[in-house]
């Protein structure tokens, strides 16, 4: 019995060495998605988010960039979240089935149900879909922009929520990342 565990073993890390370890690999129940770099020109991780992508100036997307994502991904899709709101974490940004050859957003994302690339944006916090830009009630807030890449493009409706997103990528994840900026209201 365990020379055949053995050998489905070393058959599998065969095929993750051969295949690599984005695609065949993560699909293995348990296994960790790869890392995505996700970074923005507008600020650094960790950074102060500038008033332009806040509700205190022109409450516009700011600009994103991702690495490379796995070979098999069908689609990209990013939650933008903060979770120091004082009743629980307000979702500013909900997007999905970004097509994969998208290596970033530009600044001010058009608002909407449905992007010129195909990508459908899902409603936040707000109820409103598209992004909203930080405006903490008092102190300093984090704001985390989470980029992931799916194994399919995902069959629902702009306007969904953050669960329901999170629900319909549960399994589908090749890769993930996150940049984390933050904003005190001036």
């Amino acid at each position: 019995m365990w020379n055949k565990i053995s050998r489905l073993l070393i058959v599998t890390l065969v095929l993750c060495l051969i295949q690599g370890a984005t695609s065949y690999c993560s699909e293995i129940k348990g296994a960790k998605p790869a890392k995505l770099d996700v970074r923005s020109p507008a600020f650094q991780e960790g950074a102060m988010i500038p008033k332009l992508y806040t509700c205190d100036g022109k409450n516009v997307s700011p600009p994103l960039i991702w690495g490379v994502v796995p070979e098999r991904a069908q689609s990209i899709a990013l939650i933008c979240d903060d979770p120091d709101a004082p009743r629980g974490t307000f979702v500013h940004w909900v997007l999905f089935n970004l097509p994969t050859e998208t290596k970033g957003l530009p600044e001010n994302v058009p608002v909407g149900k449905t992007l010129a690339n195909g990508a459908k944006h899902g409603a936040g916090t707000s109820k409103k879909n598209g992004y909203m830009g930080p405006c903490p009630p008092s102190g300093v807030h984090r704001y985390y922009f989470k980029v992931y890449a799916l194994d399919s493009k995902l069959n629902l409706d702009s306007g969904i929520t953050k669960e329901q997103l999170l629900k319909a990528m549960d399994g589908r994840v090749l890769a993930e990342g996150q940049l984390m900026g933050t904003y005190k209201r001036q």
